[in-house]
C-alpha cells in the first residue's frame, strides 16, 4: 500500500528531475544555464541601477520598467538554487516546506509579470491616446498604488492554491518532473479529491492567464485606431517604435506560456524533455530577454548603460 503523506506528518523530500536522458552531461548542461541566469541577473540589476542613478529616467514607463526587471530578477533567483545545485552537485531532493514556499515565489512572479506588462500597455495608451493629461493621470503616487495592488493581485492569487494543495496527502510516487517546483507538477502527486483545486486554477487562469493579454490587446486596439485616426505616418511610426519593446516582452512572456500549455494539454505522452524544455523557456526566456529587449530598443536606457559603464572606467583608472 502507498505510504500517505501531509503536512502534518514527518518531514519528506519531492525528488527533482534534471535533463532527462542526459544526467550524465548535467556538468556540461549547466553552462549554457549558468550563462542564461548571469545574463538575466546581470541585465536586469543593470536596468534598474540605471533607472535609478538617472533622474530623467525617473518617469512612469521606466518605473514600471523597473517593477518588471525586479520581478524577473525575482524568478531568476527563486529558480537558480534548485537548478544549479542538481546541475553542478546532483542534488535532487527538496524538503516539502522549500518546494512549498518555491512554487509560491514561482507562480507570484509569473502572475506579477503578466501584470506588470498589463500597467505597462495602460502606460502606452495614456501616453499615446492621451498625452496631454499623461503626467496628471501617472503621478507618482497612483503608479505606486499600481504596484502594490500587483503585488496583492498576485499574492492573493497564489495563497488559496498553496493552502487547497498543502492540506492534500501525497501517496505517490514523490518525484517531479522539473528541476524546480511547479503547481500542475505537485498536483499529480495528490491521492485526493481535487476538483475544488482544479476549478480554482480555472478560475486563476481565467482572471489572469487570459484576462490580461485580452486587455493589452484592447489596449493595443486603442492605441492604433488612435494612431491612425489622428496622426502622420512619421508621428505613427515613432508612437508604434515606442511600442516596440513592450510589445517584444509581451510576446516574449505569453508566446512561451501558451506553448507550456499547449504541451500540457495536447502533447501529455510526449518525450518529458519536451516538458522540460518547455517549462525552462518558459520560465528563463522573460528574464533574460527583456533587459536584452529594452536595452537594444530603449535608446535612453541604451545611452544610461553607456553612461554607466564609463563612469566605471573613469573610476577603474
Amino acid at each position: 500500500m502507498s505510504k500517505v503523506t501531509n503536512s502534518t506528518q514527518a518531514p519528506f523530500y519531492f525528488i527533482l528531475t534534471g535533463i532527462p536522458g542526459f544526467e550524465a552531461s548535467h556538468i556540461w548542461i549547466s553552462i549554457p544555464f549558468c550563462c542564461l541566469y548571469t545574463i538575466s541577473i546581470m541585465g536586469n540589476t543593470t536596468i534598474l541601477t540605471v533607472i535609478r542613478k538617472e533622474p530623467s529616467l525617473h518617469q512612469p514607463m521606466y518605473l514600471f520598467l523597473s517593477m518588471l526587471a525586479l520581478t524577473d530578477l525575482g524568478l531568476t533567483l527563486t529558480t537558480l538554487p534548485t537548478v544549479m545545485q542538481l546541475l553542478w552537485f546532483n542534488v535532487h531532493e527538496i524538503s516539502f516546506e522549500a518546494c512549498f514556499a518555491q512554487l509560491f515565489f514561482i507562480h507570484t512572479f509569473s502572475f506579477m509579470e503578466s501584470s506588470v506588462l498589463l500597467a505597462m500597455s495602460f502606460d502606452r495608451y495614456v501616453a499615446i491616446c492621451r498625452p496631454l493629461h499623461y503626467a496628471s493621470i501617472l503621478t507618482g503616487e497612483v503608479i505606486g498604488k499600481i504596484g502594490l495592488a500587483i503585488i496583492c493581485r498576485c499574492v492573493l492569487a497564489v495563497l488559496p492554491s498553496l493552502f487547497l494543495l498543502k492540506r492534500l496527502p501525497f501517496c505517490r510516487s514523490h518525484l517531479l518532473s522539473h528541476s524546480y517546483c511547479l503547481h500542475q507538477d505537485m498536483i499529480r502527486l495528490v491521492c485526493a479529491d481535487i476538483r475544488v483545486n482544479s476549478w480554482y486554477g480555472f478560475a486563476l487562469v481565467l482572471l489572469i492567464i487570459v484576462m490580461d493579454p485580452l486587455l493589452i490587446v484592447l489596449s493595443y486596439t486603442l492605441i492604433l485606431k488612435s494612431i491612425l485616426g489622428t496622426a502622420s505616418w512619421t508621428e505613427r511610426f515613432r508612437a508604434l517604435n515606442n511600442c516596440l519593446s513592450h510589445v517584444l516582452a509581451v510576446l516574449v512572456l505569453y508566446v512561451p506560456m501558451v506553448g507550456v500549455s499547449m504541451t500540457h494539454r495536447f502533447a501529455k505522452h510526449a518525450s518529458p524533455l519536451v516538458h522540460v524544455i518547455m517549462a525552462n523557456i518558459y520560465l528563463l526566456a522573460p528574464p533574460v530577454m527583456n533587459p536584452i529587449i529594452y536595452s537594444v530598443k530603449t535608446k535612453q536606457i541604451r545611452q544610461g548603460i553607456i553612461c554607466l559603464l564609463s563612469q566605471r572606467d573613469m573610476c577603474l583608472r
